[in-house]
């Protein structure tokens, strides 16, 4: 045996000591027919219904665009472009109307405004109703500024991300998390979501197409999703390396002895 056949040795070992994962636990939807067209309808669609909590962006046009400007002061942002760290944050944030506990906005002339309970499209069509009485035909657009959502566990990028629309699934988060590590379990993500003052832990199966069903594929604010890896990461993170380490230096040195005879 020369060296090169023994590099080959080393090679197969190392694949075989870090490629444990059976391909049948990692594709997705395994029970979608991929080899033709499958249409159905969207049933389980639900606008995001506004909470305590929630940062509202609220921007109102009318006739008389002067008497505009007093309703859309907190959209305003501060354009210092040399700041930096948190100053940079607070100068650049979008202050917006934060409901508070009681559910509750308030607004120049208006006042109080109960808007949790409410989608977003019912919120402007409630102040637009009051701020006929101070504008001429107007208009309001309304919507949510902190939108985010957290994912954990074993994917690329665990982080904490934000969304301009109202519409954000759980493979769309997956996807900005830059998907699935192989060793990612995926028929029991878990969802985490607070709602209601109560907390739910829900499991999720992404090898199954049914996902695409759940009540609980489009996102609300604030949600976690958490993907647990499989036993072939934890063994490879903990104790695979040291053990893999320790198998490629005794080739390493079985292939120098073998090459030398």
């Amino acid at each position: 045996m020369n060296l090169k056949h023994a590099h080959a040795i080393v090679l197969i070992a190392v694949i075989f000591i870090t490629s444990c994962t059976p391909y049948k636990d990692v594709p997705y939807f395994q029970d979608l027919k991929k080899d033709r067209i499958f249409k159905e309808k969207i049933n389980n669609f639900s606008p995001l219904i506004i909470a305590p909590g929630d940062l509202l962006g609220i921007h109102v046009t009318s006739l008389n665009h002067d008497a505009d400007a007093p309703f859309n002061y907190n959209l305003v942002t501060a354009g210092v472009s040399n700041a930096t760290g948190i100053d940079r944050q607070e100068q650049e944030s979008v202050v917006g109307n934060l409901v508070d506990t009681a559910g509750e906005i308030h607004m120049y002339m208006i006042g109080t405004v109960k808007v949790a309970g409410l989608t977003t499209s019912q919120i402007s069509s409630v102040l637009e109703g009051k701020l006929s009485e101070y504008l001429r035909k107007p208009n309001v657009n309304v919507r949510i500024q902190n939108f985010k959502v957290s994912v954990m566990g074993d994917v690329l990028r665990p982080g904490v991300y934000g969304s301009k629309d109202e519409r954000m699934t759980v493979t769309e988060a997956i996807t900005l998390a830059g998907d699935l590590n192989t060793t990612g379990i995926r028929d029991s993500v878990l969802l985490i979501r607070e709602i209601g003052g109560n907390r739910e832990f829900v499991p999720l199966n992404l090898r199954s197409k049914k996902i695409f069903d759940s009540p609980y594929f489009y996102l609300k604010n604030n949600d976690i999703i958490y993907v647990q890896p499989n036993k072939d990461r934890v063994s490879l993170t903990d104790s695979g390396l040291v053990k893999a380490s320790i198998l490629i230096s005794a080739l390493s040195v079985l292939a120098l002895i073998l090459n030398k005879l």
